[in-house]
């Protein structure tokens, strides 16, 4: 009974850490998972088991597929023919949402957003439309098509690899289609039709136009009277000016940025300031400066600007900027930050960093070099990297792969993770991918998420607290009937994905599923269908799935946005999930 209580209170602290973002996922879940090994909750060969699940691996080789189709650039190439022919809101997300509703369905949904965001934005800016009627269909688009597949999300992977794990037979690959390719077609009708006249029709702020640029930068000019003359920046103090940030130095037709603290300064150099403007225009007192009326209409091609929003997983989360070493650690230097869709005006320094941030970056020429996949989503482009005929090319093959390891899958000939591996090989000999790329292409924080939570899942199976939550879920809806046993798994799992990452919401309800199928001696299987759309199903909050974040800062939305379009969303995908469960497995 006593490990009953610790299990419960642990897994409450846990979910209250993730809500209130007291630390990071990839920190929190591998800490509890830790905490029940120590204590004996769980053995040491449950709290490894996730680590070698068929599921968490074969979403190793997913990430690295989705990554090696698309930096060929074949996905931009046909997001912008489908633009190319749009004239109104409508008619551009008819043409767009069902392309990428059926890509997603083969390809990791998370690049896909990230390929496309900047590329809507820019269109959106040069045809006077509004990005924030098409960013959150984008990420809505491909959620929903994420669940025709058992590839076309991690999560139907995850509960693939659960049921494996128990003994039962996982989904085959297009089993969750049933109930896919109806909400899929609900769900775009939705936001073709209802959604432009719930979202709003708001701008986001383009940071990087000069007239954005002059609110919060300004130029100082030094003159021969200036007493830090061949002096560095750490001498002359200019590290510590109260309220603004020396972004760069721009020096006859060169720029320096981001600037060290030993560079020198010398006569004519043009001092490039970020913070209050207020402020800025304090330095006009300082001997020797000479406060330019605003920056130059040259700025920004002097200045490699870039956008990013903070990611989920970013280790500058809960930082103060200073206290990143950001300069150092990127070779850049933060000069704007945006919190839902307005510009945070205190000193860059000590603003503390936040997932969903937008901020704006003068880039070094070592800031591709290091920055980590995980750091950031882009929503400009951050390198000028020229798609050729080639890269066209082995986009195709490497679609032509995948098309033949979905074939060998769906007719039985090899199981998923074989087949995907095979795909990997033949990637690697083809010279389609370098195992610099592979490393980079997987997501090592996500795949430590989901090997943790296999060990809290059992930890919720031995302690008692599974069934403790199936008895009571019977007791709710049994009168009801098995219906209402599925659409209260289905609320309770879309509630923790609210609340936490989807693959783990869907790790914890595991246990939950079996208990439950056992009292009524019923397959597993329609409940675990039910957790896997469920679990993918997060709409409501930009927190609760990493693609609604990615679209968060550059759409311009506001929390209530989400809530606006995305609860009639959950509902709808809720009950048309839960009928069809029960027409086609009960």
């Amino acid at each position: 009974m006593i490990e009953f209580y610790f299990v419960s209170i642990v897994v409450i602290l846990m979910l209250f850490c993730l809500v209130l973002e007291i630390g990071k996922p990839e920190f929190i879940i591998p800490s509890t998972l830790l905490l029940f090994m120590v204590t004996g909750v769980i053995t040491v060969k449950e709290a490894i088991n996730g680590f070698s699940n068929e599921g968490m691996l074969t979403i190793g080789l997913l990430f690295i597929i989705a990554g090696t189709i698309q930096k060929s650039g074949l996905v931009d190439m046909l997001l912008q023919k489908l633009l190319e022919k749009s004239i109104s809101t409508k008619h551009a997300l008819t043409s767009i949402l069902p392309p990428i509703s059926l890509l997603s369905a083969f390809i990791n949904n998370t690049p896909i957003v990230i390929a496309f965001t900047p590329l809507i934005k820019k269109w959106c800016e040069e045809n006077g439309f509004s990005p924030s009627k098409f960013l959150i269909p984008l990420s809505y688009a491909t959620i929903l098509g994420g669940t025709i597949t058992l590839i076309g999300t991690s999560t139907n992977l995850v509960v693939h690899g659960l049921l494996l794990d128990k003994g039962f037979e996982g989904f085959t690959f297009f089993e969750l289609a049933k109930v896919g390719i109806p909400i899929t077609i609900f769900g775009l009708l939705y936001l073709i039709y209802l959604g432009p006249h719930l979202l709003p029709n708001r701008k986001s702020t383009a940071l990087q136009e000069v007239e954005n640029l002059r609110e919060f930068t300004g130029e100082a000019l030094i003159t021969k009277d200036y007493p830090y003359l061949h002096a560095t920046i750490k001498e002359a103090k200019l590290r510590s000016l109260k309220g603004v940030f020396l972004v760069s130095i721009v020096r006859g037709t060169k720029t320096i940025a981001p600037v060290s603290n030993m560079t020198i300064l010398k006569e004519g150099d043009r001092l490039i300031f970020s913070g209050d403007i207020s402020t800025i225009t304090e330095l006009q007192h300082t001997k020797g400066l000479e406060l330019q009326s605003c920056i130059g209409e040259d700025f920004p091609k002097k200045h490699k600007l870039v956008e990013a929003v903070i990611s989920h997983h970013s280790p500058l989360i809960n930082k103060k900027i200073k206290s990143t070493n950001f300069r150092s650690r990127y070779d850049a230097a933060v000069i704007a930050v945006h919190r839902q869709n307005q510009r945070l005006r205190s000193k860059i320094g000590d603003i503390m960093i936040k997932p969903g941030d937008v901020i704006l970056l003068v880039a070094g020429p070592e800031f591709n070099k290091r920055i980590e996949s995980t750091d950031f989503y882009f929503t400009s482009e951050h390198s000028k990297i020229v798609q050729t005929n080639e890269d066209i090319r082995e986009g195709w093959y490497a679609v032509l792969l995948l098309g033949m390891m979905v074939a060998l899958v769906t007719l039985d000939f090899l199981p998923m993770i074989s087949a995907m591996s095979i795909i990997v090989i033949l990637f690697i000999l083809f010279k389609l991918l370098s195992p610099r790329e592979m490393k980079d292409f997987i997501q090592w924080n996500v795949l430590l998420i989901i090997s943790c939570s296999f060990g809290i899942g059992y930890a919720l199976t031995n302690s008692g607290v599974a069934s403790f939550i199936a008895d009571g879920l019977i007791k709710l809806t049994t009168p009801f009937g098995v219906f209402a046993v599925i659409l209260s798994i289905y609320m309770l799992t879309n509630l923790f994905t609210e609340l936490m990452t989807n693959s783990a919401a869907a790790v914890l309800m595991f246990p939950i599923v079996i208990e439950v199928a056992s009292i009524l001696h019923i397959s597993p299987t329609p409940l675990a269908v039910a957790v896997a759309i469920a679990a993918s199903a997060s709409f409501a909050t930009p927190i609760g799935y990493q693609t609604n974040l990615i679209v968060y800062g550059p759409g311009g939305y506001k929390f209530i946005d989400f809530l606006r379009i995305g609860l009639p969303l959950n509902l709808l995908t809720m009950l048309v999930t839960s009928t069809l469960i029960y027409l086609f497995w009960i």
